[in-house]
Formats: C-alpha cells, structure tokens, sequence
C-alpha cells in the first residue's frame, strides 16, 4: 500500500521538522484527506503516474512546481491542493 506508505514517510519526516509535501493521484484523494498530511497535491493522473506520463518533461515540471509552491504557500496543516490539469498521454518528449 505505497500510497499509505507515502502518507507515514511524510509523518516522519515532520515530526523531524523537514516540511514536506505528499503528491498523490485522484484515486487515493480520500486516503490524503483521512491521513490529514500536512500538504498534498492531487493529481488526475492514472495510478502509477503522480507526476505525469513517462519523458513528459513539461507536465512533470509543472506538477514539481506546484508541489514547491505549495510547500512554500500553504495557508495551514492538512491543506489538500487540487491540480486542474486533466491527464494526456501525449506530448511525450522521446
């Protein structure tokens, strides 16, 4: 269960005072939202794919990008943060 998993590491990682932010698909928004992790970006990629498609260079900036400005912007604990972007396989940099 990585995504619970994700959710533990991140706990640890707080209670050793590095902030951090947890990047999960839709499918597990409800696991993110239980877990009240500190900050956590929703993606509408397919499981497997948080980031975006494999040598999609662009979107997976653009998600790193929102994960940084999240960590630097969240109004408070347990602030889920939401990416409009629906998913596209294509635009793949080979």
């Amino acid at each position: 269960m990585c995504h619970v998993s994700v959710g533990h590491v991140a706990r640890a990682f707080e209670s050793a005072g590095i902030p951090t932010v947890s990047v999960f698909v839709r499918a597990f928004k409800h696991v993110a939202e239980v877990m009240r992790l500190p900050r956590t970006l929703i993606t509408q990629h397919p499981m497997g794919r948080p980031l975006g498609a494999s040598g999609d260079r662009d979107r997976q900036r653009r998600v790193i990008s929102s994960a940084l400005e999240l960590l630097e912007n969240a109004p408070s604990g347990a602030t889920v943060v939401e990416l409009d972007e629906p998913w596209r396989a294509g635009n793949v940099a080979r």
